[in-house]
């Protein structure tokens, strides 16, 4: 992929103790690390470092996201948190939609 394919993506963790969680691809750092958001525990300023053998690619984001993200704008980790929440993939619907994506992947 290239360097920006995936930043604004929503991602599913597969390794480590966040497993099951899902984030928000804010920067790609090389071939192998992205830094992830969820807009709540990992903010724009903090965010998490993962590999992205580690991560599973679910869908795409909204285009206002997306441009806010590379604007690096202050209500950046409000709008993630409010597309996952709108999604319900985020605190009481995320680990439903986890067990729907999982099924219907075959994983």
């Amino acid at each position: 992929m290239q360097n920006n394919d995936l930043i604004g993506k929503v991602v599913l963790s597969k390794a480590g103790r966040d497993i099951d969680h899902l984030y928000v691809v804010v920067r790609q750092m090389d071939n192998n690390y992205v830094l992830l958001a969820n807009g709540n525990t990992k903010l724009i300023n903090m965010p998490k470092k993962k590999k992205i053998k580690h991560l599973s690619i679910l869908e795409d984001i909204d285009d206002e996201l997306l441009s806010s993200i590379q604007s690096c704008d202050k209500s950046t980790d409000l709008k993630i948190k409010r597309f996952l929440k709108l999604r319900g993939i985020v605190k009481e619907g995320w680990l439903p939609y986890v067990k729907r994506w999982r099924y219907r992947n075959g994983r």
